[in-house]
């Protein structure tokens, strides 16, 4: 016996099944499709060279402040080197000017100084026995005159070693002591861009997050600027959807909301952090009351840190409103 269909009565079939189908697919109220996005993080260093170091593998999770890559710093290390015996020498030469001269310099006038006090206190002493003698006719004018000239100079040179003893305690000069200070301060600003120079040629992970890929490979040359590696922090995974443009007036940054994911173990809290002033829409139409319902806005929402690393960037995922 054959058995064949009713045609006339095929939208009522079709009624039936769209009713079961419906009923599988149920979509909760308030639910919107969405998207899982990241913001990438793209690592690089401001100075040129070879890639040496490449310590990360693409799909490696980091720790904030661990090593990433590195590139050649022969230059910069040799840099830095000259730099920091320049700062020695000068921060010693404003040392020296400051302290005046050496202890064994200025023994050496002190014994200079002692001399001369005793030649000035023994001519002192002849002076007197000629003055003496002068007067009871035993010596002559001129050899009087001679004896006073000795102690005379005598006595001046002990005031000049004198003198000198003082000079050979003292600092430089204010002036000459300042302009030291300049060339020291210089000298250490050198050292730091030298320091600076050699520090861009290390990269470390500026916080925790996913490896998502690497962009060179050791031995090549990456010019300055140009991202070794492409990296994905937690904080920076986010979930896009998009509601009707009836809705999006009641939205703002901090409402709750709540998202679902296939494979995940349960729904996921987060909260909006970007409601869209713009509107998009599919093909382009003319706004009427009729086409407004076709205006959608994107909403942005962000799950704690913990629950990022759930998400993965292009996942598919359904939020609920809360």
């Amino acid at each position: 016996m054959k058995y064949s269909i009713n045609w006339a009565r095929r939208p009522a079939w079709l009624w039936i099944i769209g009713a079961l189908l419906a009923g599988c697919s149920h979509r909760e109220e308030n639910a919107y499709q969405g998207y899982v996005e990241g913001e990438y993080v793209y690592l690089g260093s401001s100075l040129a060279g070879k890639l040496t170091q490449l310590q990360v593998a693409r799909g490696e999770t980091v720790k904030a402040g661990m090593p990433l890559f590195a590139l050649d710093s022969v230059d910069e290390t040799a840099a830095l080197q000259e730099a920091q015996q320049q700062l020695a020498a000068a921060r010693s030469q404003l040392a020296d000017i400051q302290t005046g001269k050496r202890v064994p310099e200025v023994n050496v006038n002190r014994a200079q100084l002692s001399e001369a006090v005793a030649n000035a206190r023994k001519a002192a002493l002849q002076l007197t026995r000629d003055e003496a003698q002068y007067s009871a006719g035993g010596i002559s004018k001129a050899q009087l005159d001679d004896s006073r000239a000795n102690a005379e100079a005598r006595s001046a040179q002990v005031r000049e070693l004198t003198s000198q003893v003082e000079v050979a305690r003292l600092p430089g000069r204010s002036q000459q002591i300042g302009a030291q200070q300049a060339h020291a301060a210089a000298a250490e600003a050198v050292v730091a861009q030298a320091q600076w120079k050699l520090d861009q040629k290390r990269v470390n992970a500026p916080a925790d997050g996913l490896v998502y890929d690497t962009l060179y490979r050791s031995g090549e040359w990456v010019p300055a600027g140009s991202p070794v590696v492409q990296m994905l922090p937690p904080q920076n995974i986010k979930v896009c959807f998009f509601v009707p443009e009836t809705l999006v007036g009641a939205l703002a940054p901090g409402r709750a909301v709540s998202i679902h994911c296939d494979g995940c173990a349960a729904d996921l809290p987060a909260k909006i952090t970007y409601v869209s002033n713009k509107a998009e829409y599919t093909p382009p139409v003319i706004y009427s009351n009729e086409s407004r319902a076709k205006l959608v806005y994107m909403i942005e929402a962000h799950t704690p840190v913990a629950d990022a690393t759930k998400l993965h960037p292009g996942q598919p995922v359904a939020v609920v409103l809360k």
